[in-house]
């Protein structure tokens, strides 16, 4: 009997989501759906996308490239010639669906999908309703019977996307509230180091905290749903967010709460349940794990490889560093228009280094992380604080190279690109990216050699 997969994803979840709440008791309440599901399969606690946006870091999982190798380097089209994996598993007889945020997965024909679902309107509450998606969950499942073939299923949550739940922004956007249990108050949050503790921000990570608790009901459903059809145990579940959290240094960067992301894999009678891997992984591999396991060929040009060794043989390590990046913005109430802002990260387990492309460009950084009140909460503060006038300055400008070693600062806190006795180390992070970007033929190279190895020359 052929596997059938399911991969689920969430929408700006940040991979430590629940390190944001501020009592042992609150936290158990966040995520149970997935707290579950991760006691029958394994999580990956050094997972990575390989881009902090939503749109081209679905493209990634269902290529097995970089952005700049498929195409879809931000709310753009896969190229032509470029293999899916839904494709490939179609031509082998499965039965394709996608739920829910669809348009990020484009163009439609090159994905060969049988069902095609749209959650974003009001009778799915803007893709936020968990009863919407256990609803066509079900009808998938019916209708795959009916074919009587194997299935792929993405099912992609809107939550915790901005707008975030009860906030204004939501009254803005949709005309109304959704639907929520409000789990999570102000006074339930720890506020990470990434921002400054300061009542809006307070108050918007709250709100941020009971749209995830509202993405694990979905989380929930979805697999009631599965439950209910009888396919459970002959379906790999492949869990995952898309990106880090909408906010001022994490989606839409190349730090570590940008691309860090909280991998669940469920595969009955072959993965252990409760098990836990720290091998460094990126999305790159998600389609040539998937054809390992449906036992067909992968494109040789892929850029990631197998995940199955760490997942069923006990295999430790996958990479010893992974290459992530970003290219552009969409055009949106934020930006009003496509902005370009490249930037490149190498890292292993302990230091990452950022080359930012964009660093002396007249056009200052300008993401969807500042809609709502975070951002506005930081600018009107750095009039009268020094020490958030000097972070909003950073976040709004760069520097050209960044070095952090992310097991004493994972926050991102202290460049040591600029310090002395990191001068060795930062000349290898160079090399390595240079590496990759001649490895992937990408785009920014020769501006890379440009900026920063004429001076490794020199």
């Amino acid at each position: 009997m052929k596997t059938n997969f399911l991969l689920l994803t969430l929408d700006d979840m940040n991979y430590d989501s629940v390190d944001f709440v501020g009592t042992e008791e609150k936290k158990r309440q966040l995520m149970p759906n997935l707290d579950r599901l991760k006691a029958e399969g394994m999580t990956f606690r050094e997972s990575h996308v390989s881009i902090g946006l939503c749109q081209p870091s679905r493209s990634v999982l269902m290529s097995g490239k970089y952005p700049h190798c498929n195409g879809a380097r931000g709310f753009e089209n896969i190229s032509p010639d470029v293999r899916t994996l839904t494709q490939i598993l179609k031509e082998d007889g499965y039965f394709n669906g996608i739920i829910g945020k669809e348009n990020h997965i484009s163009p439609r024909e090159q994905f060969c999908w049988d069902v095609y679902e749209h959650t974003y309107d009001d009778a799915g509450d803007f893709g936020r309703s968990p009863e919407c998606y256990y609803q066509k969950v079900r009808e998938f499942l019916s209708r795959s019977k009916e074919q009587d073939a194997p299935f792929f299923l993405m099912v992609n949550s809107h939550d915790p996307h901005r707008p975030f739940a009860g906030s204004e922004d939501e009254i803005e956007m949709f005309g109304r509230h959704i639907a929520y249990e409000e789990m999570f108050c102000e006074a339930d949050v720890k506020v990470p180091e990434f921002v400054p503790d300061l009542p809006d921000i307070r108050k918007e990570f709250a709100q941020y905290l009971n749209s995830v608790y509202r993405a694990d009901q979905t989380v929930g459903q979805v697999m009631r749903a599965l439950k209910e059809a009888g396919v459970e145990e002959d379906t790999m579940v492949w869990f995952l967010s898309d990106n880090g959290m909408s906010m001022p240094f994490a989606k839409a960067n190349c730090y570590l709460n940008s691309t860090k992301s909280p991998y669940t894999v469920k595969w009955s009678g072959h993965i252990a349940p409760g098990s836990v891997s720290d091998a460094l992984a990126a999305s790159i591999d998600y389609m040539p794990t998937i054809l390992e396991v449906a036992g067909l060929a992968c494109p040789e040009d892929v850029d990631g490889k197998s995940l199955l060794p760490v997942l069923t043989e006990g295999l430790k390590e996958q990479y010893d560093d992974i290459y992530t990046s970003f290219y552009k913005t969409a055009k949106n109430n934020v930006t009003k228009r496509e902005r370009y802002f490249p930037m490149r990260c190498v890292q292993n387990k302990q230091y990452a280094y950022i080359y930012n492309g964009w660093y002396g460009q007249e056009d200052k950084y300008r993401t969807e992380t500042m809609a709502g009140l975070s951002f506005k909460a930081m600018e009107e503060a750095a009039k009268t604080d020094e020490a958030i006038a000097r972070r909003v300055e950073f976040y709004l400008n760069r520097v050209k190279e960044e070095l952090y070693d992310y097991q004493k600062d994972p926050q991102a806190l202290n460049n040591l690109a600029g310090e002395p006795e990191y001068r060795s180390l930062l000349k290898e992070m160079r090399v390595r990216m240079q590496e990759y970007m001649k490895q992937s033929r990408d785009e920014l190279l020769d501006k890379f050699e440009n900026d920063v190895m004429t001076e490794e020359r020199s």
